[in-house]
């Protein structure tokens, strides 16, 4: 089992910007990927970036290149988020996850934390 708690959502002004962090405690051997989705009201989960934990290889969402860094800390066994020029449209519930496998579907999920971008 892994267990994964976030931090660092809230309340932002168009511009600015916000750092998630998602802590992995358990079996974090098993884990290949970690990162997060996104889902606004009324629309679907989408991934915004993960990160494998064995070579680093990254991957984002188009929305989120240029603007949105993921990086890994093996020692803490945390992975960060960094969102900046955040957008209205950036608004949603975003969910850290860790994947076992070396592609398919996230396996366990973190509690979701509220990212809402306003002025």
């Amino acid at each position: 089992q892994v267990q994964l708690v976030e931090s660092g959502g809230g309340l932002v002004q168009p511009g600015g910007s916000l750092r998630l962090s998602c802590e992995a405690s358990g079996s974090i051997f098993s884990i290949n990927a970690m990162g997060w989705y996104r889902q606004a009201p009324g629309k679907e989960r989408n991934l915004v970036a993960r990160i494998t934990m064995s070579n680093g290889s990254i991957k984002y969402a188009d929305s989120a290149k240029g603007r949105f860094t993921i990086s890994g800390d093996n020692a803490k066994n945390t992975v960060y988020l960094q969102m900046n020029d955040l957008k209205p449209e950036d608004t949603a519930v975003y969910s850290c996850f860790a994947r076992l496998g070396t592609s398919g579907t996230p396996n366990y999920w973190g509690q979701g934390t509220q990212v809402t971008v306003s002025s």
